[in-house]
This record gives C-alpha cells, structure tokens and sequence, in this order.
C-alpha cells in the first residue's frame, strides 16, 4: 500500500469516484447520487489516494448499531495494490469509533474477488437476494460481519 492515504469524500473528489464506479460496475452511481451522500446524515464516504490521484473509493451507511456499505470500488489501473484492503479496514475503524455492532453488503455472485476481501475480514454469507441487479438479474449474496 505505498504511498496510499484515506481521506474523508469532498465534493473536489466526486468526478474521480463517478469515473471510477463507471469503470467498476455495469449500473454505475451518478454524480447526483454521490453528491446526494454528501448530506446524507447517515453516509459515510473516504477515498483512497495516491501520489494526488483518486484510485478508490468506499462508503456505508450507519444507522444505530449497524452499517451497511453501499460501495467499495478501486480504478482498474491501481487494483491490486492494497487500496480495497486499506478502505474495508477505514470503513472498520469509522463504525468501532461510532460503537457499530454489525456490518452488512451485498456484493455480485460473479464478483469472486470482492468475496474473497470481505471473507478476508471476517465476513460470511448469511442470505442471497434473488435477481438482485437490475442490468442482468444476477444474484446478491448478503454478507454480515457481527463482531466489528
């Protein structure tokens, strides 16, 4: 993870993380739904730097004693260089600071390597939303880690 900081999500950022979800994801978030979290009391959003560029970026919601995240992406060209590690462990820190108990996501069934992150952090499988996304009816898998 050389030389990659986490940062607290500013307005100046919200280009870079809508060209990266538009790279991520087959149904990408729009600048108007980032911007929306900006104010939303319940949203918590960082970005992964290096060297000055945006390589990733990671939000939840905290409602009460529970967080459930609503997007971990990392640019193409910096997969692999512990940015996703680096956010799902701030993502951690943030809820420990804020006495959440639980984390919940759900994440695409084909999406092996985004699985395997968070089974690396302790979370497992607890359910499946059926035809969850949209674009090909593919499945969610519902993960919970309890013991943040």
């Amino acid at each position: 993870m050389s030389n990659v900081e986490i940062v607290p999500l500013e307005e100046a950022y919200i280009d870079d993380i809508v060209n990266i979800s538009v790279l991520s994801f087959p149904i990408a978030w729009t600048r108007e739904a980032f911007e929306n979290e900006l104010s939303n009391k319940f949203a918590r959003y960082i970005v992964a730097k290096k060297n000055d560029n945006i390589v990733g970026y990671g939000g939840m919601w905290v409602i009460l004693d529970e967080a459930h995240v609503t997007n971990i992406a990392i640019h193409p060209e910096y997969r692999g260089i512990g940015a996703g590690n680096l956010i799902v462990e701030t993502l951690f820190q943030i809820c420990r600071l804020e006495k959440v108990a639980s984390i919940t996501l759900e994440v695409r069934r084909s999406n092996e390597i985004a699985q395997n992150l968070y089974k690396k952090y302790g979370f497992v499988e607890e359910g499946v939303r059926k035809n969850y996304y949209e674009d090909n009816r593919e499945d969610a898998v519902i993960m919970w880690k309890r013991d943040i």
